[in-house]
C-alpha cells in the first residue's frame, strides 16, 4: 500500500496542481494532509476546494487555526503581528463561508495503521500546532516531544524543511512544504510511504512547478505582504 503525505499548501494551488499530478503517477493508494492548506498564498479557495476533492483524512495546521479566530499576540513576533493579521484578513476575504467552518472542524491529528506499520501524524507536535522541532534536534527532545504514543513511524510537517531520521527503531519523517518551502530547495515537498507486510520504505519527493506563475499571482493581486511572499518563493528561504 502506498500512502502520500502532503502539508503546508498556503494557499499556492499550482504547486498542489503538481504534487497532485505525480502522486496520480505513482499508483499512491491514499493521500493525507496534515494542515496549512489556505494561509499565505494567492489561491486560498482553489487549494482548498482542491484538498476537500481527494475526500480523505485531512488534519488542522496552525494557518488553519489563524484563518479561523486571527493571529494572537505570543505566537509570532510583536513586530509581524500586525501584518500577520492583515494577511489573515485577505485569506478570508477570498475564502466562503463554507471553507472556514470546514476548517474549523478538522482534528488536530491522526492514527493509520496498514499492513501491519502503525502511524501517528500530526502538523506541529501531538500536543501542539505551534511548537516548532527542527530536523537536528536532540534523540532526547524528539522523544519528549514527538513519540508520547506508540507507533512505528512519526510524520509531520509545519517547519517547511523535510527529512528522515531513525531513532530506536522508530521512524520519525517531516514531510516538508507544497506551496512554501524553506529548504533552499523551490520544489514542492511530500512523503511517500510504501508499506508491504509490515515493512516500510520511506521517502521525501521533490516536484517542480511553475514557481513564477504563483510569483505572478502575488504582483497582481492586492495581497497586504506580496513582497515578503514573493522573496520566499524566489529564494525558498524565509
Amino acid at each position: 500500500m502506498k500512502i502520500a503525505f502532503i502539508s503546508d499548501i498556503h494557499g499556492n494551488a499550482n504547486a498542489l496542481d503538481a504534487v497532485l499530478e505525480d502522486i496520480n503517477g505513482r499508483s499512491v493508494d491514499k493521500i493525507c494532509v496534515l494542515g496549512d492548506i489556505c494561509y499565505r498564498g494567492p489561491e486560498s479557495q482553489r487549494s482548498l476546494d482542491l484538498v476537500r476533492s481527494l475526500h480523505t483524512d485531512v488534519i488542522k495546521g496552525n494557518a488553519d487555526e489563524w484563518v479561523i479566530r486571527g493571529v494572537n499576540k505570543g505566537e509570532v513576533a510583536d513586530h509581524v503581528l500586525g501584518m500577520m493579521n492583515k494577511e489573515r484578513d485577505w485569506i478570508c476575504s477570498q475564502l466562503d463561508d463554507e471553507a472556514i467552518s470546514y476548517l474549523k472542524g478538522l482534528p488536530t491529528e491522526l492514527k493509520l495503521e496498514e499492513e501491519g506499520v502503525t502511524i501517528h501524524a500530526y502538523h506541529a507536535t501531538p500536543s501542539s500546532l505551534f511548537d516548532i522541532v527542527l530536523p537536528h534536534e536532540s534523540e532526547e527532545t524528539l522523544e519528549r516531544k514527538m513519540m508520547v504514543q506508540s507507533a512505528d513511524i512519526y510524520i509531520y510537517a509545519h517547519i517547511h524543511r523535510p527529512y528522515i531520521r531513525f531513532l530506536n527503531g522508530k521512524c520519525i519523517i517531516n514531510i516538508g512544504s507544497v506551496g512554501l518551502p524553506f529548504d533552499g530547495n523551490d520544489k514542492a515537498s511530500y512523503a511517500l510511504l510504501d508499506l508491504h507486510e509490515g515493512s516500510c520504505q520511506t521517502s521525501i519527493v521533490r516536484v517542480a512547478y511553475d514557481v513564477n506563475q504563483t510569483i505572478q499571482q502575488f504582483a497582481e493581486s492586492d495581497y497586504p505582504n506580496r513582497d515578503q511572499l514573493i522573496s520566499i518563493l524566489k529564494n525558498a528561504r524565509i
